[in-house]
This record gives structure tokens, C-alpha cells and sequence, in this order.
């Protein structure tokens, strides 16, 4: 299975989800969070469509706790990913993301380790706020072994793909319309990605997984790559104060995927977007 397959699936429950957020001034990375709590845990289930068949090819799970971060009160979040027995046969994935956010969601320390076949790599990201800047940090660790160090300071809010999530969810999409563009800076060791959402509306969607039905806002995630704008995931967020994924639609050169949200528990408000 080609590469670049497995990497918009395993971004894509997190990718995205990503929000709609409103990205703030100079350093004021954070936002108030009403979206959720310490001990919310979210279920995925990922498929791909192999030879026209929706095929199972593994899970998600994100937990977010109450953690410290130098000795201050800080949100940690965890994605991990994993591909089942008929995955591994094509193509081996194991993924662990970590993200440290301070209490108003403001960015503190990313790590992604990432299986790709017999490909292993681990980014790292670092912020500080120096005078009113965000300034990142950067580390990888190639499958060679080979460290690479750099650093990058903006004047804008910077973000990885953890982080957005967070604040994305905390989003206040009452006054979008449609085909409103959204700026999503996000930043991973190598590069700072062109990349923006588009609100697409409102639909009610039912879950193949579980039955259940929700209204949901719907957005789309977009890049700009080789001169060209491209849709790569279209997904589905309740449309209440929780904003939880439910949805995850992929368009890739050689197939599609999907991620329907499977489990949830630990929400902090009433899903009132769920329909009877």
C-alpha cells in the first residue's frame, strides 16, 4: 500500500477535526476552553476503500488528562493509531502523537513517533512566546537514526496537528458561512504546511458503526501543493458546544478513506446534536 495512503490515514483523525478555529493575534495562542474536560476518551474506526470494498484497516483512540508541563497545570493529549492483521500484511502502521497544551490550550511540546513499514521517524516541537513571537524548536529523527535540529520563530500563532485540535474544537461557528475560509498554520520538524479549512454547512449524519445520528457542521481541509489546491479530508463535527468528529471522508490519488466515530466517554457537555 502506498505510503502516502497511510499518512492521510493515520492524520486523519486528527488532521482535521481541526477546526475551524479562529487563529488568534501575536502570542495569543490560547483560547478559552469549553469543548471538553480531562478524562474524555474518543473511539475511532478506520476504513479504506480497497478495490472498491470498504475494508477495516484499524483504530484510533484520543485521551486527553489533567498533566504538568514544567511544573505548571497542563492539558496532555494522546492520539495513538494502530492497523489491524489485514493492514499488516500490506503495510505495517503504529503511530503514537503526544501533545502538552497549557490550560488555555496554548501550545507547549508536540512528539509524533511514527511506523511506516520498516520506516520509523519521531518529530518533536518545542514553543516559547518571546517578546510577543511564537517561536518553535524542531526535531527529527530520521529512519536512518541521523538528528536534525532547527528553529523558526513567526509572528503569527503556530500550531501542530494535536494542538489545533484542541482549540479547534472550541470554535464558535455561529456566524460562518458557507465557503468561509479558515487559516490552519500547522507546523510538524520539517515544514509549516499551506493549509486552510472551508465551511461547507450543516447535515445530519447516522453512523454506520453505531446507528446513532447527529447534526453536524461539515468542513473541509485543504492544501495548497505544487501550485494547486487540493481537498483532503471533508469531515463532520457535532454541532454543539463538544464538537467531537463524528465523520472523516479522505480524497486520495489512489482510493478513499473514512473514520466513524466508534466510542466516546468522559464528554463534558450533554451531546445535544445527537438525534432521536
Amino acid at each position: 500500500m502506498n505510503i502516502s495512503i497511510m499518512n492521510r490515514i493515520r492524520t486523519l483523525v486528527v488532521t482535521i477535526v481541526l477546526a475551524a478555529a479562529s487563529l488568534g493575534a501575536q502570542a495569543q495562542c490560547g483560547i478559552e476552553n469549553k469543548a471538553f474536560k480531562a478524562g474524555e476518551h474518543l473511539y475511532y474506526n478506520l476504513y479504506f476503500n480497497w478495490k472498491f470494498i470498504w475494508v477495516k484497516v484499524g483504530t484510533a483512540s484520543m485521551t486527553t488528562q489533567e498533566s504538568t508541563y514544567n511544573g505548571k497545570k497542563a492539558y496532555k493529549t494522546s492520539l495513538i493509531t494502530r492497523g489491524n492483521n489485514k493492514l499488516d500484511k500490506m503495510f505495517t502502521m503504529r503511530d503514537t502523537l503526544l501533545s502538552y497544551c497549557d490550560m488555555d490550550l496554548s501550545p507547549l511540546y508536540f512528539r509524533k513517533g511514527a511506523r511506516e513499514g520498516k520506516r520509523y521517524y519521531v518529530d518533536e516541537l518545542w514553543y516559547s512566546y518571546p517578546k510577543n513571537n511564537c517561536h518553535l524548536k524542531m526535531h527529527r529523527i530520521e529512519n536512518s537514526g541521523e538528528h536534525k535540529w532547527k528553529e523558526a520563530e513567526y509572528q503569527d500563532c503556530i500550531y501542530d496537528m494535536m494542538s489545533i485540535f484542541l482549540r479547534a474544537r472550541n470554535f464558535d461557528a455561529s456566524n460562518f458561512q458557507k465557503g468561509q475560509k479558515i487559516p490552519l498554520p500547522i507546523s510538524d520538524a520539517k515544514h509549516l504546511s499551506n493549509s486552510w479549512l472551508v465551511y461547507k454547512g450543516k447535515e445530519k449524519f447516522k453512523v454506520d458503526d453505531t446507528k446513532e445520528k447527529f447534526r453536524c457542521l461539515v468542513f473541509s481541509f485543504m492544501e495548497r501543493e505544487d501550485g494547486k489546491n487540493h481537498e483532503l479530508i471533508r469531515f463532520y463535527v457535532t454541532d454543539d458546544i463538544n464538537h467531537i468528529p463524528v465523520r472523516l471522508d479522505m480524497f486520495l490519488k489512489f482510493g478513499s478513506a473514512k473514520a466513524f466515530l466508534k466510542n466516546y466517554k468522559g464528554v463534558r457537555s450533554p451531546m445535544t446534536s445527537k438525534l432521536e
